[in-house]
């Protein structure tokens, strides 16, 4: 641990600084969330290029190898993988629901067991959102289950 202690006499203010190189992982999810607002997702629709607050998707999902924002109001096409998306939404409430699809928690409104130990998210625009087996375990540590 290094701590530097600086005084400024015209201030009259001492100032601190700690550098601790283990570093608590709540303390590493805070700093990343902070990050995470302002995070902007390009996404293209009618020929145009718009800038999607990561926010207002709802979900993210990968059809025949290309990928598409949903969000209330539209759809967007990005030109980013899936895995590409989910690094760059990394700290945020965005969890992977199957290898297809990213879902934003925030937009979770409900969730109900679904048939082969999988789950059923239910969303604000009233969809339904399948989370396979593979990533119901995470979803259900989400949730403190």
């Amino acid at each position: 641990m290094n701590v530097t202690i600086t005084e400024n006499p015209a201030l009259e203010d001492i100032e601190v600084a700690v550098a601790c190189p283990r570093i608590d992982k709540r303390v590493q999810r805070i700093v990343a969330t902070l990050g995470a607002f302002d995070r902007v997702i390009v996404g293209s629709r009618d020929g145009a290029t718009y800038r999607v607050s990561a926010d207002d998707v709802l979900y993210a999902e990968t059809v025949d190898g290309t990928t598409f924002l949903y969000t209330k109001e539209a759809v967007f096409e990005t030109p980013l993988r899936l895995y590409e998306l989910e690094d760059k939404l990394a700290g945020t409430e965005f969890v992977r629901a199957s290898k297809q699809m990213l879902v934003n928690f925030d937009h979770v409104k409900g969730i109900r067991p679904y048939l082969n130990a999988r789950l059923q998210l239910l969303l604000d625009n009233d969809e339904a959102a399948i989370v396979s087996r593979q990533y119901a375990p995470d979803i259900k540590r989400k949730l403190g289950l």
